[in-house]
């Protein structure tokens, strides 16, 4: 761990790089702390196909916790329109395309249609 990195900025990082390499669609994190309670990271991303997004949510789920950051939470599954996945410090929502467009997260949190990188925002 580098100095000044918390255990919230490596598991944020860990998300990161699982979606990446998993092929996730437009990543976009929002910096939560300060702004919420709920977590220090949300993490919006989409998947092509429903079997996709229940894939993706499935092997984060398993790295998170192979990585020893304890069980995620995963609600919304086996649908996987929308999946949610709770890892304390850092929520993550994977969404087929059309259903990320009708809830439109990004907006609701102030975020606008700013799309961070996969490198994200700390």
């Amino acid at each position: 761990m580098s100095p000044g990195e918390t255990p919230a900025d490596r598991l944020h990082a860990l998300v990161l790089s699982q979606l990446d390499d998993d092929q996730a669609q437009d990543l976009v994190s929002i910096p939560l702390a300060g702004k919420s309670s709920i977590a220090d990271h949300m993490v919006i991303a989409s998947g092509r196909s429903t079997r996709q997004v229940a894939a993706m949510a499935q092997k984060l789920g398993e790295r998170i916790k192979q990585e020893g950051f304890g069980n995620a939470r995963i609600e919304g599954l086996p649908a996987a329109d929308w999946v949610l996945i709770d890892a304390g410090d850092v929520v993550v929502h994977l969404f087929r395309p059309e259903v990320r467009s009708f809830y439109n997260l990004e907006r609701m949190w102030g975020f606008g249609e700013e799309k961070a990188a996969a490198g994200g925002t700390a």
